[in-house]
């Protein structure tokens, strides 16, 4: 397998069968076959009778259009799909007019109904306001149109729905891919799946490490930057906004405080410009910054935050390293199977934070349901000593205790696994 990936091909497993990609268009239609764990639960909502305006949210390249493609065809409904995409859809009346199309088509099928589904909504001017009047115009006629509605993770889990479309809607969060979905798909080896991250757009483009960096940096991050970020908020600094995101990359998996990070930053304005902005890039599923662990929500919130990149192909896009020089440091992957541990458990919308007293430090700390798990990751083959864990344990003992890699938790079945089953 190494052979044909080293020489271009892309390969998927199927059963016992190595199907082998030669081309790129084959590759991407490989990927669309491949479901993803969410498909089952989306195709349960938007199939169930008309209560709520479903959301399907993420960030971009995760494959949002292809699974909601994928539940419509599972779906026994009547369907209109439309997407604001088109130079259309950023007309004030699209949305208007694509609703009038679906509530023909649950007229004619009233018994049954019909599904609108309206891809990256946000972009349509004044989206939320003209849904929650048309979704509002059917539940008082009573017309059986179900409502889709998907988009990048900003605005659309922002000001939009929350302001306008309060109590009208539930949401489906999808994430950058698992290790468990990139191998299935497309048979990656843990490795590689934690030096390139959980994108599988690019991942026909990683036998050759500069153009794969090329495209994460171009169409995914800057995409997000400029057209989730700068075009539908307001920034004041954009260049500082996009310096935040090179430092908590180049950083990620450390603690650094506000105040160092204004000493690395040009024009970086105060501490509150960049908490908001790290905001502003976690609601882009980029990077975040997680609070520090203390038992109270005041100091929590007043810590230091520890930057995250939220999946480690944005991480190594950003660096200067090829996959087989960062492999080789020990401390460099060290930092990067940190990273992956703890995007693993914050893209599953875990509350994640950190702790340290003196020189003993936690990993990680998650709470849930009201119990806390310690979390300490070890990228060597043994780990000798876990004075963090024990000291931690000492203060407020965690319901469990956990260490992930060396002789704890084995790298590959922690990432083979849903987050939530280390929490149980």
């Amino acid at each position: 397998m190494r052979a044909y990936f080293e020489q271009g091909a892309w390969f998927a497993p199927r059963g016992s069968v190595l199907i082998v990609l030669s081309n790129f268009t084959q590759y991407i239609e490989q990927m669309k076959k491949f479901s993803r764990p969410a498909l089952e639960g989306l195709v349960r909502r938007w199939s169930e009778p008309r209560r709520l305006i479903q959301v399907l949210a993420g960030p971009r390249q995760v494959g949002k259009s292809t699974l909601a493609s994928q539940a419509l065809e599972l779906i026994d409904l009547p369907s209109r799909y439309a997407s604001a995409d088109d130079v259309a859809g950023r007309d004030r009346d699209w949305i208007v007019e694509q609703w009038e199309i679906a509530r023909a088509l649950a007229t004619e099928n009233r018994r049954r109904g019909a599904l609108l589904v309206l891809d990256e909504v946000q972009k349509a001017p004044g989206w939320s306001e003209t849904v929650k009047r048309c979704w509002d115009e059917d539940t008082r006629s009573g017309l059986r149109l179900r409502i889709a509605l998907l988009g990048s993770s900003p605005l659309l889990l922002g000001r939009g729905l929350t302001e306008s479309l309060a109590g009208r809607f539930e949401t489906t969060r999808v994430a950058q891919w698992s290790y468990a979905e990139m191998h299935a798909a497309f048979g990656w080896p843990l490795e590689r799946y934690l030096f390139f991250g959980g994108y599988p757009g690019a991942a026909p483009l990683v036998a050759d490490e500069a153009r794969w960096r090329q495209y994460v940096v171009d169409s995914l991050i800057e995409t997000s930057v400029s057209r989730d970020i700068l075009l539908l908020t307001r920034v004041d600094k954009p260049a500082l906004l996009r310096q935040l995101f090179g430092l908590a990359c180049a950083y990620s998996g450390q603690v650094l405080s506000y105040t160092k990070m204004l000493g690395q930053l040009q024009d970086a304005g105060n501490t509150t410009t960049l908490a908001h902005y790290l905001e502003l890039l976690q609601g882009a599923g980029l990077v975040t910054g997680l609070q520090k662990f203390s038992g109270s929500d005041a100091r929590q919130r007043g810590s230091s935050p520890k930057l995250l990149a939220l999946d480690t192909g944005l991480m190594s896009a950003m660096g200067n390293g090829t996959f087989s020089e960062v492999r080789g440091d020990g401390a460099a992957w060290g930092r990067l199977v940190e990273t992956a541990v703890g995007g693993h458990l914050a893209r599953a919308g875990l509350a994640v934070t950190w702790w340290r007293e003196g020189n003993r430090e936690v990993d990680y700390v998650v709470q849930r349901g009201g119990r806390v798990t310690a979390i300490e990751v070890k990228s060597g083959t043994r780990a000798t000593s876990l004075p963090g864990l024990a000291a931690f344990a000492d203060r407020y003992s965690p319901d469990r205790r956990l260490v992930i890699g060396a002789d704890g938790v084995a790298l590959e079945e922690f990432f083979g696994s849903p987050a939530e089953r280390w929490l149980a």
